[in-house]
C-alpha cells in the first residue's frame, strides 16, 4: 500500500473512534485532513462523506449533507460514497452516480 493510502486510511479509521465516542471535533479534523492533504488516495471519498455527518451531528445544520453529496457527484462520482449521498442531493438536481 502506497504511503499516502496507508495514512489516509490511519486516519479515516482515527476519525471513526472519533466519531463514536461523539468527540466530533476530532473526528471533524482527522476526515477533513484525509480530504485535503490526501484527495487523491482511495479513502478521500469517504473521508468527505463522513467529515460532513460528523458536522450534521455536532451541529445539526443539515445544508452540509446536500454540499457534500454535490462535491461527491462532481470529483468522485464513481465512488460509492457518492451514490450513499445522492438521498442529499438538493431536489432538482438527484442523479445516479456513475
Amino acid at each position: 500500500m502506497p504511503k499516502d493510502d496507508f495514512v489516509a486510511a490511519l486516519e479515516s479509521g482515527l476519525g471513526r473512534v472519533a466519531l463514536v465516542h461523539k468527540k466530533y471535533a476530532d473526528a471533524e479534523r482527522w476526515y477533513n485532513d484525509v480530504a485535503t492533504r490526501f484527495g487523491k488516495t482511495h479513502s478521500a471519498p469517504g473521508a468527505l462523506y463522513w467529515r460532513a455527518v460528523t458536522h450534521y451531528k455536532a451541529t445539526n445544520d443539515h445544508s452540509v449533507l446536500g454540499e457534500v453529496a454535490e462535491e461527491l457527484r462532481d470529483k468522485y462520482p464513481s465512488s460509492i460514497w457518492a451514490a450513499k449521498a445522492i438521498p442529499w442531493l438538493p431536489a432538482g438536481s438527484k442523479t445516479e452516480a456513475a
